[in-house]
């Protein structure tokens, strides 16, 4: 198997897990944080909503600079959990067209985040990647737990949750 290949089978695997995470969280709590270090809940569902999409970042573009000259775009805040899905949903879409286009060799090139034309990661696209995937698992755990401290039903991810006893 090819990493492209496998990284298609592991982005379909966790879209849904993802979307169904997101499009859970309740209106009206944007602003809401469970301590004062913490992201809020807003900021984390957005970020958990959108990273999907940074695999095509990785594939498609050779750099991401954080904080580039003249400012970062302005990303509307997305409020509702249609609005987390439906972003989720592009992010994957635009995810997998990239790695469809992709090849191994491409994957092998190196990519690097800046931060004010300050390079701050350097890395082969493939290890991005799969270091994508692991963040998002981490993001979407956090979101979870934001979801249960705002008694809202987590759902089942890669086994049943307390809330949904069967995998969905």
């Amino acid at each position: 198997m090819n990493m492209t290949d496998f990284f298609l089978a592991q982005l379909e695997r966790e879209a849904g897990p993802t979307r169904r995470t997101v499009e859970r969280v309740p209106e009206g709590r944007y602003d809401w944080v469970p301590h004062p270090k913490s992201m809020t809940f807003g900021y984390l569902a957005e970020l958990v909503a959108r990273m999907p999409g940074w695999i095509a970042l990785a594939v498609n573009q050779d750099a991401l600079d954080l904080n580039p000259p003249g400012g970062k775009p302005v990303m509307p805040k997305l409020l509702t959990g249609r609005d987390l899905a439906e972003a989720v949903d592009k992010a994957v879409a635009e995810s997998r067209a990239a790695l469809t286009a992709t090849n191994d060799d491409h994957l092998l090139k190196t990519w690097r985040l800046l931060v004010g034309g300050k390079v701050v990661m350097e890395e082969p696209r493939h290890v991005v990647i799969a270091d994508t995937f692991t963040h998002l698992a981490h993001h979407r755990g956090q979101l979870t737990v934001y979801l249960r401290l705002n008694s809202t039903p987590v759902p089942s991810i890669y086994g049943p949750s307390a809330d949904e006893g069967k995998f969905a």
